[in-house]
């Protein structure tokens, strides 16, 4: 660019220099010329008080944006006001709301898409334990995961415990293996560990056993088993048979955060999510999660304008034999969509009654449900239809959605559904009928990636034919069912998206496998419309978010890389490296570091995430790696062994980070 172009931009601020800019006959010169004037305005931070008929606070210049929005599906440029896109086009379209106080923003070319809406996760149990929890998510072996551990119990104080709870599965692994009882108790002899995998099963040490006080006179607990050696005593593995009541009740029995500390954890959660590009969520409420007790976190953060994350929150029952006495008190203490856009209730489920709860343990036969379930299901039903309560519910497997269909279509023809939101959540194994009548009731379908977590145990009992549409989104869509994306986080799949959307994309499991061919694979701009437009539905926001929209709330994440160009296995690899929430930034790195909030200091010390902040990241560039001794295609001068036969194998000799690449050399590893 010429020195007389800087000078023209350098003013373009007053309403010559605009008109100016507004004549020029290429939109490809004004975006570079508009991208110019970047450094003399992005330093401003002023916002202009709400209600005010001004130009807009903040425009972002040089992106390209994927807005989801079928009647303007690309963008160059956007500007935002009061929360809300104000427009959304090439520079010039966005320009003439420039002011002087205006923050201006150049993208650098980078992709941009609107914020990513988890539409089923446990974010508000999922905070209140985040800073307790050492995460495994993409760890990519055995032995680094048993190296965190160590590492970690050795930073921990008595009486907390170490957890490693959910985003894991064995299959992530280069061994293809669970870590063994005998190797947790090696890596961490005194501090308490307990390792959740999945819903089927977990591994506590010795000094967990001790702190939870499991002996052998511990009888085994209604619908659990603790395992026990030769001479009856807990071995350290509890299995969840049929359910994984054993594995939460355990869990709860852990040292908790105090209450100043929880708020530093569900802080730092909301920070990872945005990391990821994540700008809205439904929680799906939880076990041991009571109203209004459990939400007092989350409500303080909100009357404090300190969410993040938007969060819409469903309220799911606690007690086994009065479910319908929950939902009576709770309809008296808050209605649907009370509150505001950042926090706001959505309803009831995911557990409706207990007696309705299937629960995917794939390595486990299907339950099946009690015969007084559907006198319980309707109970509730009638009051939350009656009271315009929104609600959803928890379904693996066909055979319990048709139960649970016939109780609600019953239901309907009383008190009619009349356009209540209300949606079954996972729906594995549902048949083009069930999909039919859901469409009829007026439903919606909620999917997560449990599939790319269980994959393997699926195929290993039901067959590959079966797993080839479980669960058929395609079919759902093609129904024209509305369908959102969701993780299930924390405590069974990764809180990750990206790992979502890659599963949705490429049809493998974390562990490789390829379950669905291309038939049910989901193109990249499907996949991201479930993840944005399509949630939006299940917290009945269609039209107010999940688009780069004029009107819409002004949530985007502008990535590292392009999710539409890069290959599927990039996908995984994914972050977001300027996230905006309602027009404000909440998260910056890279290029945008310098105008983002700085990271919130981690408590209590001893935290996990002060060490393993979140999803595991590979660190090392490609130049850093091509330095590294074992990167070389000779023999190593000191074992004699050819290191190109090394780096070739499945152990994760090529990150240094780990625990192979960091012995400096492959031969560590066979």
């Amino acid at each position: 660019m010429n020195n007389n172009r800087r000078t023209v931009l350098k003013t373009v601020a007053s309403g010559a220099a605009l008109a100016t800019l507004g004549a020029m006959s290429s939109s490809s010169n004004a975006a570079s010329a508009a991208s110019a004037s970047v450094t003399s305005s992005a330093s401003s931070t002023s916002v202009k008080p709400a209600g005010a008929t001004s130009s807009p606070t903040l425009i972002l210049l040089n992106g390209r944006f994927h807005t989801v929005d079928k009647s303007k599906p690309t963008a160059t440029a956007v500007a935002i006001k009061d929360g809300k896109f104000l427009a959304v086009g090439d520079v010039e379209d966005v320009m003439r709301h420039r002011t002087p106080d205006s923050q201006v923003i150049d993208l650098n070319g980078r992709t941009v898409i609107p914020g990513l809406n988890d539409s089923h996760i446990h974010l508000i149990r999922g905070g209140l334990n985040y800073n307790l929890e050492l995460r495994w998510e993409g760890v990519p072996s055995v032995a680094d995961a048993l190296r965190m551990l160590k590492e970690q119990a050795l930073r921990t104080p008595n009486p907390q415990w170490v957890r490693v709870v959910g985003g894991w599965t064995e299959f992530q692994f280069a061994e293809k293996r669970m870590p063994t009882l005998e190797e947790i108790n090696a890596a961490a002899p005194d501090t308490p560990v307990f390792v959740l995998h999945l819903y089927d099963r977990a591994l506590l040490n010795r000094a967990a056993l001790r702190a939870v006080g499991y002996t052998k006179d511990t009888p085994n607990p209604p619908g659990g088993e603790i395992q026990r050696d030769a001479a009856g005593n807990p071995t350290g593995m509890l299995i969840a048979k049929p359910n994984a009541l054993i594995l939460y009740a355990t869990l709860a029995k852990g040292p908790t955060l105090p209450r100043e500390l929880q708020v530093n954890s569900t802080r730092q959660f909301m920070r990872e999510l945005n990391r990821l590009g994540v700008t809205s969520t439904i929680d799906a409420g939880g076990g041991f999660q009571n109203y209004p007790e459990d939400y007092a976190i989350i409500d303080q953060l909100a009357r404090e304008q300190q969410l993040t994350v938007r969060v819409a929150y469903n309220l799911f029952t606690q007690n086994k034999g009065k479910e319908l006495e929950d939902f009576q008190k709770w309809s008296t203490m808050v209605k649907p969509g009370q509150g505001d856009d950042f926090y706001r209730h959505n309803g009831a489920g995911e557990m409706l009654v207990f007696s309705a709860a299937d629960f995917e343990d794939f390595l486990e036969p299907r339950p099946d449900l009690p015969p007084g379930m559907e006198a319980e299901l309707e109970r509730v039903v009638r009051h939350l239809v009656s009271q315009r309560w929104p609600f959803r519910l928890h379904a693996t497997y066909d055979e319990s959605i048709s139960r649970m269909l016939d109780v609600f279509e019953k239901v309907n023809r009383e008190i009619p559904f009349d356009g209540l939101r209300w949606m079954f959540d996972h729906a594995e194994t549902i048949t083009p009928r069930n999909i039919d009548r859901v469409r009829a009731l007026g439903g919606g379908i909620a999917i997560q990636h449990r599939m790319a977590f269980q994959g393997e145990y699926f195929v290993e009992r039901y067959g590959t034919e079966a797993a080839a549409n479980t669960p058929p989104i395609k079919r759902m869509l093609n129904a024209g069912i509305p369908v959102g994306g969701g993780t299930d986080a924390t405590r069974v799949a990764s809180y990750n998206p990206w790992t979502a959307l890659y599963w949705l994309v490429s049809g493998r499991t974390v562990g490789g496998m390829k379950i669905y061919d291309s038939s049910a694979q989901l193109s990249r701009d499907t996949a991201l419309e479930l993840w944005t437009n399509g949630s939006a539905w299940f917290s009945s926001e269609q039209g107010k978010k999940g688009r780069i929209q004029e009107g819409q709330l002004a949530d985007l994440a502008v990535l590292s890389a392009d999710f539409f160009t890069i290959k599927e296995d990039a996908i995984k690899s994914l972050e977001s490296v300027l996230t905006i929430v309602g027009g404000k930034i909440v998260f910056g790195a890279d290029e945008f570091s310098k105008i983002a909030p700085p990271p919130i200091p981690v408590l209590p010390d001893w935290s996990p995430v002060k060490t393993v902040p979140g999803h595991y990241r590979q660190v090392a560039s490609s130049k850093q790696l091509a330095a590294l001794p074992h990167q070389c295609a000779g023999a190593c001068g000191v074992h004699m062994h050819a290191h190109d036969v090394a780096r070739k194998s499945t152990v994760p000799v090529t990150s240094h980070t780990g625990f192979w690449g960091a012995l400096g050399c492959s031969c560590f590893a066979f």
